[in-house]
């Protein structure tokens, strides 16, 4: 990771804070200052940071759980491909390479859904990718594919499911609205009594205004990073990087699909089967 991209939301808020700094130092000549300090300042500046504070522990968790999601994708795709591939090895007929270009097709929506121009939370598709997977466990029930692989691939599509559509949670809904506009409130409501506040103009007490200004821009620009987890294309240092599933994709397209002996387009029609039938 290179200096530039570690330290970028820091520049960025740095850059702000310096903009700050100086319309504090205007407001200081202008002799706007009116405004003492007392225990009442001091504890709003104490609450604001206690709910900033408050919101941030809300959503480390789901940052937390999103570092796990690209893993636990990858083993339910790594499952279903050697389950199915396996199976091929053994039975004639049974179209690996149609497989492989749905894990594929997975992978790519995923990303695509999470990127800037989907506004990191469209995972529509993702999911319409998954569900193609269905006929196709069917196709290789009706081969004769064992009842216990069949759990076993049904099993790692619904855990394909719940990670997807956990992370689609964790992009669009935003955690406890009314709270995030509260804090944003508070934050400049405080920078801006910050502004107003008496000082005498010496560089000591500018680094103290650009210190705390610091504390709550970077907070507030933390939260925005921490409420969507996956940033592909972005260039924060923060977000949930993808790298095992390119290393998947990498993966498949280095293995030639030499085991598939059936290189016919579309999934055969099934008849329509009772749901009870093992």
């Amino acid at each position: 990771m290179t200096f530039t991209r570690r330290f970028r939301l820091f520049l960025n808020v740095l850059a702000i804070v310096a903009v700050l700094v100086g319309v504090k130092f205007v407001a200081h000549l202008a002799h706007v200052e009116y405004l003492a300090l007392d225990t009442l300042f001091s504890s709003v500046v104490a609450g604001t940071i206690f709910i900033i504070g408050f919101l941030l522990s809300g959503l480390l968790p789901d940052y937390k759980e999103a570092e796990r999601m690209s893993g636990e994708i990858r083993v339910a795709l790594e499952s279903i491909h050697d389950d199915v591939l396996s199976f091929s090895r053994q039975t004639e007929g049974v179209r690996v390479h149609e497989m492989r270009e749905i894990v594929l097709a997975i992978v790519a929506s995923l990303e695509e859904g999470l990127g800037d121009r989907a506004d990191h939370a469209h995972l529509g598709t993702a999911i319409a990718q998954v569900d193609r997977l269905v006929p196709f466990i069917l196709e290789l029930e009706r081969r004769g594919m064992s009842q216990n692989f069949i759990v076993r691939i049904r099993g790692a599509v619904d855990a394909l499911r719940k990670c997807i559509y956990r992370t689609y949670y964790i992009q669009k809904v935003e955690f406890l609205p009314s709270v995030h506009v509260l804090i944003q409130t508070l934050a400049w409501a405080v920078i801006a009594l910050l502004m107003l506040l008496k000082t005498d103009g010496s560089i000591g007490s500018a680094m103290i205004f650009g210190f705390a200004s610091f504390l709550f821009v970077f907070a507030l620009h933390l939260i925005s990073v921490f409420e969507q987890p996956f940033r592909p294309g972005s260039h924060s240092a923060d977000k949930v990087s993808l790298f095992l599933l390119h290393e998947f994709v990498a993966k498949l397209h280095e293995v030639p699909d030499t085991e598939a002996s059936d290189d016919s387009g579309a999934l055969m029609p099934l008849p329509r089967r009772d749901a009870r039938v093992a």
